[in-house]
């Protein structure tokens, strides 16, 4: 996550997809557009909005604090924007204070998930909208960001605990998504193209992590 604002890399720009509202109506009339391409364009149009259950979860087990809406973007994942990435952060600071800046409508910036030292999940967007977390647009649109409580330069911070329980929700996100259990499909916040920050950092052990979303990947749901 790092300690400075985040840029908000135009996030908040209209969708693809949602740039085809204009032509609905002719598109109807000639079936140009499935019927099922307008029932997921409906609610795109100008004061209807998709239904949602408020405060609910997409991770069992998850505790849900909502993010500031100015954090994120309303989607309709994985109709609108296909989703095939896990990205792992590490938030520089207390689960506390992430919740906090996550919140924070000036900050520009926030993930899917929270992982606190002692395993809790916490999650603050749903995986079906664009979280403002990976500072480049495409791979916002096309992944689930996960910060984990802690400093990249202490490898005290990355508990067994953390490792075990992101481990475990990665691995339900692959499952949902059918993403490959891989270092092309998991990566760090390091590896977005265009991104200046280094976490999670040298003492993340990808090695240990990716053995343990395989187990959990393969373990009874």
């Amino acid at each position: 996550m790092g300690q400075r604002k985040a840029p908000k890399d135009g996030d908040r720009k209209v969708g693809r997809r949602a740039l085809l509202i204009g032509g609905t109506v002719a598109a109807a009339g000639s079936a140009v557009l499935a019927r099922d391409e307008l029932a997921r364009l409906w609610w795109r149009v100008p004061g209807v909005e998709k239904p949602r259950k408020e405060g609910e979860v997409d991770y069992a087990g998850a505790r849900w604090v909502a993010a500031s809406d100015e954090n994120w973007r309303r989607a309709d994942r994985p109709d609108d924007y296909g989703v095939d990435m896990v990205i792992i952060h590490v938030t520089q600071g207390s689960f506390d204070s992430a919740v906090k800046v996550f919140q924070d409508p000036e900050h520009g910036a926030a993930a899917h998930y929270i992982v606190r030292k002692d395993g809790h999940v916490t999650q603050m967007i749903r995986e079906l909208d664009v979280a403002y977390h990976a500072g480049n647009r495409d791979y916002n649109e096309r992944s689930i960001g996960i910060e984990h409580e802690g400093f990249v330069d202490r490898p005290q911070d990355l508990t067994d605990e953390m490792y075990e329980a992101s481990a475990r929700l990665t691995a339900r996100i692959c499952a949902r998504y059918d993403i490959p259990v891989d270092r092309e499909h998991i990566i760090g916040h390091v590896e977005v193209p265009g991104t200046d920050h280094t976490d999670p950092g040298e003492h993340w052990d990808w090695d240990r992590y990716m053995k343990l979303v395989r187990a959990a990947r393969t373990a009874p749901a």
